[in-house]
């Protein structure tokens, strides 16, 4: 996939790398440099001009020495990662200089405080390219380079950085057991081996040890334990059966299955970013606040999810949304990431907006636009990716709208799901009626907004307003 002329870290300034000083001194040296694995292990390399050796060069280096073939040079990319901070760099990118920038960085994209700022100092990893589409995984035989893809799904999925529901951790869990401890352990065995590496390591860290307060917790976090470990046994059964049966025992097949059911969710492969929203207002006193989100996007769509409760608020692919980003007007503002999608209130259809502050909306709103010129690339070359059916492939016009109503309504009745949206949750903005009824400020509609699919018309768009009322 071609992608030097796009991506989301806006290229840094002048004046910033003055600040930071020369680095004429590492151009011809030899320098020592660790590149980490999301498995917490590291690529220790020797290299001379790293200085001057922009990423595209340094990948070649370090795809030498995991022996990762050419074919999957656009599967990774390189990523500076701290824990205020996580950015993923292009080809052309020096990731020496950007190193000495990170301060800048952190000023001009995090809340974080002077004191924290001046103490972090970032990693080089090795990850995942966001812009590499799934289908390609699959396509994969490489072992070395399915296993870099899995440590960092399984990764996400422990940390809840991928909300699941029980039954697909749960699965997932077993699949991990059968790729790291083999698929030939009795109960015993394996019942062992779990509790040597720990519950945690194969199931999320909320469900493995659970919730509640300190009383419950002593009462029953070991008989909760017991019956995890129970589920997680009888489903490597259920994974050990269905390989016997077929190629399954193979690692290419088992690692795979692994990545095909975590490309179930749809935030898979994301770029996360840190942001909040507000509150809807309770109580008598209509108090309200912010609440902490992790905003995932990626090929897809944009995925805002709860980061306390580890579960979707709102998941939305491009064609169902339009998007802006605001700069603060006066002093104390925030950054907005704006999202505009349809919604529905009383039976009545509406516009709703989304206010996501942010100091990383500029950001968030670059990869956005660069996702959304990439899949249009993409469908325009080749149709099906992923094997799903594109927006070119999907019917228009009545019938799109009644089977996209018939979908929502179907997850709608299941809230139970930490998949689903949770669009009632959510204190948006709405719009009705040629905004006769609205007093509120709506973004106006910038470069990079974007048409939508033809559908009937249901309602008319509002005009721009000057006054800004927070519901």
């Amino acid at each position: 996939m071609e992608r030097d002329d796009g991506d989301f870290l806006p290229e840094p300034s002048e004046d910033s790398q003055s600040q930071r000083g020369s680095v004429a001194s590492s151009v011809t040296r030899a320098q020592d440099l660790l590149v980490y694995l999301v498995s917490d292990s590291a690529v220790h390399l020797t290299l001379e001009g790293l200085g001057c050796m922009n990423a595209q060069e340094l990948g070649r280096n370090v795809r030498e020495a995991l022996n990762i073939p050419n074919s999957a040079v656009d599967v990774f990319a390189f990523w500076f990662c701290s824990p205020l901070l996580d950015l993923q760099l292009k080809p052309k990118h020096l990731p020496y200089k950007l190193c000495r920038q990170w301060q800048d960085l952190l000023y001009r994209f995090t809340e974080a405080p002077a004191e924290d700022i001046s103490q972090d100092e970032p990693i080089l990893m090795y990850k995942r390219n966001v812009f590499c589409p799934r289908s390609k995984e699959l396509q994969i035989e490489d072992v070395g380079v399915l296993r870099l893809l899995y440590d960092e799904a399984k990764t996400n999925i422990l940390e809840g950085r991928y909300p699941c529901d029980p039954e697909h951790w749960l699965t997932l869990g077993a699949l991990s057991c059968a790729v790291e401890l083999g698929t030939g352990l009795d109960d015993q065995a394996l019942t062992a081996a779990i509790r040597e590496k720990k519950l945690s390591s194969f199931l999320p860290a909320h469900a493995a040890l659970g919730g509640g307060g300190f009383l419950s917790t002593l009462r029953g976090r070991g008989g909760r334990n017991a019956e995890m470990e129970h589920n997680l046994i009888k489903e490597y059964r259920t994974v050990c059966s269905s390989a016997a049966t077929g190629p399954s025992q193979d690692p290419v097949a088992l690692l795979h299955q692994y990545l095909k059911s975590c490309h179930t969710l749809p935030y898979y492969g994301c770029a996360f970013f840190m942001g909040e929203i507000d509150k809807p207002a309770q109580g008598l006193l209509h108090r309200s606040g912010r609440k902490a989100v992790n905003v995932g996007i990626s090929l897809e769509g944009v995925y805002v999810m709860d980061v306390k409760e580890k579960h979707v608020l709102l998941g939305l692919k491009f064609s169902e949304l339009s998007w802006d980003h605001s700069y603060p007007e006066t002093e104390g503002d925030s950054h907005i990431l704006w999202l505009e999608f349809d919604g529905e209130e009383a039976g009545v259809h509406v516009n709703k907006l989304l206010k996501i502050y942010s100091k990383q909306a500029e950001l968030m709103s670059g990869l956005i636009e660069f996702c959304v010129e990439l899949r249009s690339v993409g469908e325009s070359a080749a149709a099906g990716t992923d094997g799903e059916a594109t927006p070119s492939q999907e019917p228009t016009g009545q019938e799109t709208n009644e089977k996209t109503r018939e979908r929502r309504q179907g997850k709608l009745r299941r809230q139970s799901s930490v998949v689903c949206s949770r669009v009632h949750s959510l204190n948006t903005i709405s719009y009705v009626d040629d905004g006769k009824e609205i007093k509120r400020l709506k973004p106006k509609r910038a470069a990079s907004f974007f048409t939508r699919q033809a559908q009937p018309p249901t309602y008319s768009a509002v005009q721009v307003t000057e006054s800004l009322e927070q519901g």
